[in-house]
């Protein structure tokens, strides 16, 4: 059994030597970065709004409600995996101090599925909106010009591999053909015949081509396609005739529902017709191809987050998995600002958000832009222009610079989350830990302005 205590629970007398080696690390944790990131987070008012409590039944928890939250801070801030995260987890009391917990030494965690036990846990009560506005409200002293609002969208991608209708078709035909192997063995019957072996030496041969022919992925395609719909139509059969010795999980029926799609659609693709809400990947059924239009990405596999900035730091106004126009989304993002008490007063934005509707509105409110002028210039053009300039300016350096610095540094460049939940709470951890990093220098900033 793991010996794993919470700091809180340990008297100070024991196991340290005369010097109180205990209470020197915690000074130099206060004053150390990972010290400073810990007093920037709420973590009692985050976990009561994430309905984390400690269980009285059962076997006791190793993280207390805040040390889990803190866990998932500490996972975007050491870009860690969650083997990665446990191994230093285990030698660093600094790091152990972050989470409210005290390992033994001789006694360490082995179990890292319990990093991705707590993200599941805190993911089902994941209320994005309701934690923002705890953590503007914690931060909003802090903050300077509260009535700038910069907007962007950004992709943040999957760990994903590049999908192909022929990877596609081959991952469904091995899922299925496991598992008729499976229940054929479970029921002791068996195997129907088919022509996976003769396929699977086709396939082989063709991921080995260096130049492939248009004809020869279409052969490929058809013999996929033929045995996917064979397979699917055996197993169906064996769900029929054996439904009350056969036991489905959820999972399982989910997968197998999926795959029936990503046949149909196969069928439209090879036929040349166009498929609308295409699946990308039978593992990540909610993913959908998002067309960027980068020169290096044209394509990106993952969420599309429309972010607000607020001197410096974002805040998430929309999430979603499948693409969308941004630039109807202006009115929303001003309302989100209003989080922090203060009406906008200058908007910096990106050109796609520069339509009729979002001019009319910004006019009506008195609300500085950068966009482009339309129309007759004003009597203060030179001074509306340097504002535009400037904020312009501000928000293709501060603002998309972010979306680097978040990717690069926080977890957040190719996300190894496994359901649509878990991937948009990392994406959220990975947002406000950057966020709370930033807010390091501008707290010792007032507190340099107040002595």
């Amino acid at each position: 059994m793991v010996k794993i205590q919470k700091i809180s629970e340990i008297e100070p007398s024991l196991g340290f030597t005369e010097f109180d080696i205990l209470k020197k690390y915690r000074q130099s944790f206060a004053t150390s970065e990972l010290g400073r990131l810990h007093s920037l987070f709420p973590f009692s008012a985050l976990a009561r709004q994430m309905h984390l409590k400690s269980s009285t039944l059962g076997r006791k928890s190793y993280f207390s409600p805040e040390g889990k939250i803190a866990l998932m801070v500490l996972k975007s801030y050491t870009n860690f995996s969650d083997s990665q995260l446990i191994e230093h987890l285990n030698g660093n009391i600094h790091y152990q101090i972050f989470c409210g917990v005290q390992i033994d030494p001789l006694h360490p965690l082995t179990n890292s599925k319990i990093v991705s036990a707590i993200r599941q846990e805190q993911a089902e009560h994941l209320d994005i909106e309701s934690l923002q506005l705890i953590l503007a409200e914690h931060w909003k002293p802090y903050l300077e010009n509260l009535h700038v609002c910069m907007t962007d969208a950004t992709c943040y991608e999957s760990h994903l591999r590049f999908p192909t209708d022929v990877k596609l078709l081959w991952e469904g035909i091995v899922w299925l053909h496991r598992h008729l192997c499976k229940h054929c063995r479970t029921l002791h019957i068996q195997r129907p015949r088919n022509k996976y072996l003769d396929v699977s030496r086709a396939y082989l041969a063709y991921s080995k081509l260096r130049k492939r022919r248009k004809s020869q992925t279409r052969m490929i395609k058809r013999r996929l396609l033929q045995l996917l719909e064979k397979l699917l139509e055996q197993l169906k059969l064996l769900h029929s005739s054996y439904r009350d010795r056969l036991t489905l999980s959820s999972d399982y029926q989910r997968r197998f529902s999926v795959i029936q799609r990503v046949l149909e659609q196969g069928k439209y693709l090879f036929a040349g017709e166009k498929v609308s809400d295409r699946i990308v990947s039978i593992d990540r059924h909610y993913l959908r191809p998002i067309i960027r239009g980068k020169e290096t990405k044209s394509v990106e596999f993952g969420a599309k987050v429309n972010n607000i900035q607020i001197d410096g730091i974002s805040f998430i106004e929309h999430i979603s998995f499948k693409a969308f126009n941004e630039g109807i989304r202006l009115k929303d993002c001003i309302r989100l600002q209003q989080l922090t008490g203060v009406r906008v007063k200058a908007l910096a934005a990106d050109s796609i958000y520069a339509n009729n509707a979002n001019r009319k509105f910004c006019t009506r409110y008195h609300i500085s832009t950068s966009f482009k002028r339309k129309g007759r210039a004003a009597k203060d053009e030179p001074l509306r222009k340097i504002l535009r300039s400037e904020l312009g300016r501000e928000r293709a350096t501060r603002l998309e610079g972010s979306f680097g610095t978040q990717k690069q540094h926080y977890s957040l460049a190719r996300i190894k989350a496994r359901n649509r939940k878990t991937e948009m709470l990392w994406i959220f951890f990975g947002i406000h830990t950057a966020n709370a990093v930033c807010m390091i220098e501008k707290v010792e900033k007032k507190i340099r302005k107040a002595a």
